[in-house]
């Protein structure tokens, strides 16, 4: 199939190439655990940066009904290199404290 972008709507494109980063790993959703207080979500951050990961997007969720207090989670969308890298950055986070876990399902599926 030749795909020569003349006749394939670019919104389409977007997603079957943002689809694929997430099936590679390149592109996972984490879900992590932090203190209400400040400065732990600038921990958080840097220990991502450090690793190599890049944040692309972040929702802090302080008023959920399932947190305890005092603690807060935060989803973050990060670029990583595959799903080595995901799962050297999930235990970086856990090890430093911060319980994390992979949200995008996808990409461990396809890791197998």
């Amino acid at each position: 199939m030749v795909v020569s972008g003349g006749n394939i709507d670019s919104r389409l494109l977007s997603f079957i190439l943002m689809r694929g980063l997430v099936r590679e790993g390149r592109l996972v959703s984490l879900r992590i655990e932090i203190t209400d207080t400040p400065g732990a979500l600038a921990k958080v951050t840097g220990l991502v940066g450090e690793s190599g990961g890049n944040i692309v997007e972040v929702y802090h969720q302080r008023l959920s009904q399932d947190i305890p207090v005092k603690m807060t989670e935060v989803d973050v969308v990060v670029e990583t290199r595959d799903m080595g890298h995901v799962r050297a950055l999930l235990d970086i986070l856990n090890r430093k404290g911060f319980p994390a876990r992979l949200l995008s399902s996808t990409a461990l599926d396809a890791a197998g």
